[in-house]
Protein backbone atom coordinates (compact mmCIF):
# COMPACT_ATOMS: atom_id res chain seq x y z
CA UNK A 1 0.00 0.00 0.00
CA UNK A 2 1.43 3.33 -1.08
CA UNK A 3 0.86 6.17 1.30
CA UNK A 4 -0.01 9.54 -0.13
CA UNK A 5 2.06 12.64 0.53
CA UNK A 6 1.00 14.30 3.77
CA UNK A 7 0.53 18.06 3.47
CA UNK A 8 2.29 20.05 6.17
CA UNK A 9 0.55 23.10 7.57
CA UNK A 10 0.53 25.25 10.69
CA UNK A 11 -1.25 23.90 13.75
CA UNK A 12 -4.02 26.37 14.53
CA UNK A 13 -4.62 25.38 18.16
CA UNK A 14 -2.10 27.20 20.38
CA UNK A 15 -1.91 24.44 23.04
CA UNK A 16 -1.43 21.66 20.51
CA UNK A 17 1.13 23.79 18.68
CA UNK A 18 3.15 24.31 21.90
CA UNK A 19 3.05 20.61 22.80
CA UNK A 20 4.16 19.62 19.30
CA UNK A 21 6.96 22.21 19.39
CA UNK A 22 8.32 20.84 22.67
CA UNK A 23 8.24 17.23 21.45
CA UNK A 24 9.79 17.97 18.04
CA UNK A 25 12.40 20.28 19.55
CA UNK A 26 13.56 17.62 21.99
CA UNK A 27 13.60 15.08 19.17
CA UNK A 28 15.70 17.32 16.91
CA UNK A 29 18.20 18.05 19.69
CA UNK A 30 18.46 14.33 20.49
CA UNK A 31 19.16 13.55 16.83
CA UNK A 32 21.77 16.32 16.70
CA UNK A 33 23.50 14.89 19.77
CA UNK A 34 23.43 11.37 18.35
CA UNK A 35 24.84 12.60 15.04
CA UNK A 36 27.73 14.38 16.76
CA UNK A 37 28.59 11.35 18.86
CA UNK A 38 28.09 8.56 16.35
CA UNK A 39 29.74 10.34 13.40
CA UNK A 40 32.20 12.56 15.25
CA UNK A 41 30.62 15.57 13.55
CA UNK A 42 30.65 19.16 14.68
CA UNK A 43 26.99 20.01 15.10
CA UNK A 44 25.37 23.29 16.13
CA UNK A 45 21.61 23.72 16.40
CA UNK A 46 19.78 27.00 17.04
CA UNK A 47 16.02 27.23 17.51
CA UNK A 48 13.83 30.24 18.26
CA UNK A 49 10.26 29.64 19.39
CA UNK A 50 7.38 31.73 18.11
CA UNK A 51 7.69 33.80 21.29
CA UNK A 52 11.37 34.46 20.61
CA UNK A 53 12.81 32.04 23.17
CA UNK A 54 16.19 30.58 22.26
CA UNK A 55 17.01 26.87 22.30
CA UNK A 56 20.42 25.65 21.20
CA UNK A 57 22.73 22.66 21.11
CA UNK A 58 26.38 22.47 20.12
CA UNK A 59 28.75 19.53 20.20
CA UNK A 60 31.56 22.03 20.86
CA UNK A 61 31.83 25.79 21.45
CA UNK A 62 28.85 27.43 19.74
CA UNK A 63 30.78 30.63 19.01
CA UNK A 64 33.62 28.74 17.33
CA UNK A 65 31.15 26.76 15.26
CA UNK A 66 29.43 29.97 14.14
CA UNK A 67 32.78 31.55 13.24
CA UNK A 68 33.72 28.48 11.29
CA UNK A 69 30.38 28.66 9.46
CA UNK A 70 30.95 32.33 8.63
CA UNK A 71 34.41 31.65 7.27
CA UNK A 72 33.09 28.80 5.17
CA UNK A 73 30.21 30.82 3.74
CA UNK A 74 32.61 33.71 3.02
CA UNK A 75 34.94 31.43 1.09
CA UNK A 76 31.99 29.86 -0.69
CA UNK A 77 30.67 33.27 -1.72
CA UNK A 78 34.13 34.31 -2.91
CA UNK A 79 34.45 31.12 -4.93
CA UNK A 80 30.98 31.61 -6.38
CA UNK A 81 31.70 35.24 -7.26
CA UNK A 82 35.06 34.30 -8.76
CA UNK A 83 33.43 31.59 -10.82
CA UNK A 84 30.71 33.98 -12.00
CA UNK A 85 33.31 36.61 -12.90
CA UNK A 86 35.33 34.04 -14.84
CA UNK A 87 32.22 32.91 -16.69
CA UNK A 88 31.34 36.51 -17.48
CA UNK A 89 34.88 37.19 -18.74
CA UNK A 90 34.77 34.12 -20.97
CA UNK A 91 31.42 35.26 -22.34
CA UNK A 92 32.76 38.76 -23.02
CA UNK A 93 35.83 37.34 -24.73
CA UNK A 94 33.64 35.21 -26.97
CA UNK A 95 31.39 38.18 -27.82
CA UNK A 96 34.45 40.33 -28.52
CA UNK A 97 35.87 37.69 -30.86
CA UNK A 98 32.53 37.44 -32.71
CA UNK A 99 32.31 41.22 -33.07
CA UNK A 100 35.91 41.40 -34.34
CA UNK A 101 35.11 38.71 -36.90
CA UNK A 102 32.00 40.58 -38.07
CA UNK A 103 34.02 43.80 -38.36
CA UNK A 104 36.63 42.01 -40.44
CA UNK A 105 33.93 40.67 -42.77
CA UNK A 106 32.39 44.14 -43.10
CA UNK A 107 35.78 45.72 -43.83
CA UNK A 108 36.45 43.12 -46.53
CA UNK A 109 33.03 43.72 -48.05
CA UNK A 110 33.62 47.48 -47.96
CA UNK A 111 36.95 47.13 -49.79
CA UNK A 112 35.34 44.97 -52.45
CA UNK A 113 32.55 47.52 -52.95
CA UNK A 114 35.25 50.16 -53.44
CA UNK A 115 36.83 47.99 -56.11
CA UNK A 116 39.76 46.88 -53.96
CA UNK A 117 40.88 43.27 -53.68
CA UNK A 118 38.45 41.96 -56.31
CA UNK A 119 41.18 40.19 -58.27
CA UNK A 120 40.59 36.93 -56.40
CA UNK A 121 36.79 37.11 -56.57
CA UNK A 122 34.83 34.53 -58.51
CA UNK A 123 32.11 35.28 -61.04
CA UNK A 124 29.42 34.75 -58.43
CA UNK A 125 31.15 37.07 -55.96
CA UNK A 126 31.57 39.76 -58.62
CA UNK A 127 27.91 39.40 -59.58
CA UNK A 128 26.90 39.77 -55.93
CA UNK A 129 29.06 42.90 -55.61
CA UNK A 130 27.45 44.30 -58.77
CA UNK A 131 23.98 43.61 -57.35
CA UNK A 132 24.89 45.32 -54.09
CA UNK A 133 26.15 48.37 -55.97
CA UNK A 134 22.93 48.52 -57.99
CA UNK A 135 20.85 48.35 -54.82
CA UNK A 136 22.98 51.05 -53.23
CA UNK A 137 22.61 53.29 -56.29
CA UNK A 138 18.84 52.87 -56.24
CA UNK A 139 18.73 53.87 -52.59
CA UNK A 140 21.02 56.86 -53.18
CA UNK A 141 19.02 58.04 -56.21
CA UNK A 142 15.75 57.69 -54.34
CA UNK A 143 17.16 59.72 -51.46
CA UNK A 144 18.52 62.35 -53.86
CA UNK A 145 15.13 62.65 -55.55
CA UNK A 146 13.43 63.03 -52.17
CA UNK A 147 15.88 65.76 -51.14
CA UNK A 148 15.16 67.64 -54.40
CA UNK A 149 11.41 67.32 -53.85
CA UNK A 150 11.73 68.59 -50.29
CA UNK A 151 13.84 71.54 -51.46
CA UNK A 152 11.36 72.42 -54.24
CA UNK A 153 8.51 72.25 -51.75
CA UNK A 154 10.42 74.52 -49.37
CA UNK A 155 11.09 77.07 -52.16
CA UNK A 156 7.42 76.99 -53.22
CA UNK A 157 6.38 77.63 -49.65
CA UNK A 158 8.87 80.50 -49.46
CA UNK A 159 7.51 81.92 -52.73
CA UNK A 160 3.96 81.73 -51.40
CA UNK A 161 4.95 83.57 -48.25
CA UNK A 162 6.72 86.29 -50.25
CA UNK A 163 3.69 86.72 -52.52
CA UNK A 164 1.43 87.07 -49.52
CA UNK A 165 3.82 89.59 -47.98
CA UNK A 166 3.95 91.54 -51.30
CA UNK A 167 0.17 91.58 -51.52
CA UNK A 168 -0.08 92.78 -47.93
CA UNK A 169 2.41 95.59 -48.57
CA UNK A 170 0.65 96.59 -51.80
CA UNK A 171 -2.66 96.76 -49.99
CA UNK A 172 -1.09 98.86 -47.25
CA UNK A 173 0.45 101.26 -49.84
CA UNK A 174 -2.90 101.50 -51.62
CA UNK A 175 -4.54 102.79 -48.44
CA UNK A 176 -1.82 105.40 -47.80
CA UNK A 177 -1.47 106.74 -51.41
CA UNK A 178 -4.88 108.62 -51.74
CA UNK A 179 -4.17 110.77 -48.67
CA UNK A 180 -0.69 111.61 -49.90
CA UNK A 181 -2.02 112.37 -53.39
CA UNK A 182 -4.72 114.67 -51.98
CA UNK A 183 -2.10 116.56 -49.94
CA UNK A 184 0.11 116.99 -53.01
CA UNK A 185 -2.83 118.27 -55.13
CA UNK A 186 -3.79 120.79 -52.45
CA UNK A 187 -0.24 122.08 -52.26
CA UNK A 188 -0.08 122.45 -56.06
CA UNK A 189 -3.36 124.41 -56.04
CA UNK A 190 -2.06 126.81 -53.41
CA UNK A 191 1.10 127.38 -55.47
CA UNK A 192 -0.98 128.16 -58.59
CA UNK A 193 -3.10 130.70 -56.71
CA UNK A 194 -0.01 132.50 -55.43
CA UNK A 195 1.42 132.66 -58.95
CA UNK A 196 -1.82 134.21 -60.30
CA UNK A 197 -1.84 136.81 -57.52
CA UNK A 198 1.69 137.85 -58.35
CA UNK A 199 0.90 138.20 -62.05
CA UNK A 200 -2.21 140.42 -61.44
CA UNK A 201 -0.46 142.83 -59.06
CA UNK A 202 -0.48 146.10 -61.30
CA UNK A 203 1.10 149.49 -60.43
CA UNK A 204 -1.21 152.51 -61.04
CA UNK A 205 0.42 155.91 -61.94
CA UNK A 206 3.43 157.19 -63.85
CA UNK A 207 6.59 155.27 -63.65
CA UNK A 208 9.32 156.67 -61.52
CA UNK A 209 11.79 157.89 -64.19
CA UNK A 210 14.10 159.65 -61.82
CA UNK A 211 15.33 162.48 -64.14
CA UNK A 212 12.97 165.24 -62.95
Amino acid sequence: MVRGKVEMKRIENATSRQVTFSKRRNGVMKKAYELSVLCDAQVALIIFSHKGRLFQFSSSCMQKTIERYREYTKETLININTFEVEQQMEKLKEETANIAKKIEILELSKRKLLGQGVGSCSINELQEIDNQLERSLKIIRARKSQVFKDEIQRLKERERQMLEENARLSEKCGRVRPAALESAQLKEKETSCSRVAMETDLNIGLPDIGWW
